[in-house]
Order: C-alpha cells, then sequence, then structure tokens
C-alpha cells in the first residue's frame, strides 16, 4: 500500500500485543469524569470482543518493525456515513508501543488506514480522539484530520 520502513499486516495471533496497548489510550489527561481504570477496562473489552468475533466490517492491522517486533496497531471499520449514507472508513483504534513514538509507526499506520479507505472506496475517513490527547491530535491534524463534529458531554451525577 505505501512504502514505509514498517510492515503493516493483518493481526493473526497478536491479540495480547494489542490488549497491552490498551493503557496507551488513556495515558494523558482524561476529561474529568473519565476514570482511568474504566476506560482500560472498555477498550480492553470492544478490542477483545472485535478480535474474538472478527466482524465483517472490522479490520485490525499491526506494524511491525525491520527486526519484525510489534510496535503498533490500528483498527479500521467500514461505516455508513449518517448524512449522505456514503461508506467512511473509521479509525476505532491506533496506538503505538511505547518507546516507539516519534520513529513515524502512527504516521505510517495512518499512511496504511488512508490507502485502505481508497481501496475500499470510502468517501471519509474519520476518528475519535480525546482533547487530552494533544500528541495524537498533532498526528492528525498534520496528516489533514480536521474536526466533523464536535461531541459534548455533561455527567448527570
Amino acid at each position: 500500500m505505501h512504502q514505509t520502513p514498517y510492515l503493516i499486516r493483518l493481526a493473526e495471533d497478536d491479540d495480547d500485543f494489542i490488549l497491552g496497548l490498551a493503557p496507551r489510550f488513556v495515558d494523558f489527561p482524561l476529561p474529568a469524569w473519565r476514570r482511568r481504570h474504566e476506560c482500560i477496562a472498555g477498550i480492553r473489552r470492544e478490542l477483545s470482543r472485535h478480535l474474538e468475533e472478527q466482524p465483517p466490517n472490522s479490520f485490525l492491522f499491526v506494524a511491525e518493525d525491520e527486526g519484525g517486533e510489534p510496535v503498533g496497531f490500528i483498527h479500521l471499520q467500514k461505516t455508513q456515513d449518517f448524512f449522505t449514507g456514503q461508506t467512511n472508513g473509521h479509525i476505532a483504534d491506533l496506538a503505538v508501543a511505547r518507546g516507539h513514538e516519534g520513529r513515524g509507526v502512527g504516521q505510517a499506520l495512518l499512511a496504511h488506514a488512508e490507502a485502505w479507505a481508497h481501496e475500499h472506496r470510502c468517501a471519509l475517513l474519520t476518528l475519535a480522539v480525546f482533547p487530552g490527547n494533544e500528541r495524537a491530535r498533532a498526528l492528525y491534524e498534520a496528516a489533514g484530520y480536521g474536526i466533523d463534529l464536535l461531541r459534548l458531554a455533561k455527567p448527570l451525577h
């Protein structure tokens, strides 16, 4: 798909690696009403479901370095646009292993996602990110992502 020093392949027997990266999704300031342990448990639960059930519109890819070590993963989904009905690609999850940040793994995974979305004739490639995840937001904005919808929340208890 895209030339990179990383091999990006479909996830196979990578459950432990993928689930082990769940804490990376909350490694920054969270909204006051979010609890880190609850977020990690929810992320692991949803990733486990996708790894076990392999739903038809869910695709997990792992990035490996030149030595074959897994260094990151991306979870792509095909969705239907609420407004247009067109097929969209959605980046449900993207994580880079600690110690491999700043080496182009995230960029390679995003490039793979974009090529995948083109190949699947997606109109948009979407993702969601916590406001406090400044490192990820900078990566996404540098790759051309912009705000489409803004989700607000108010705790009721």
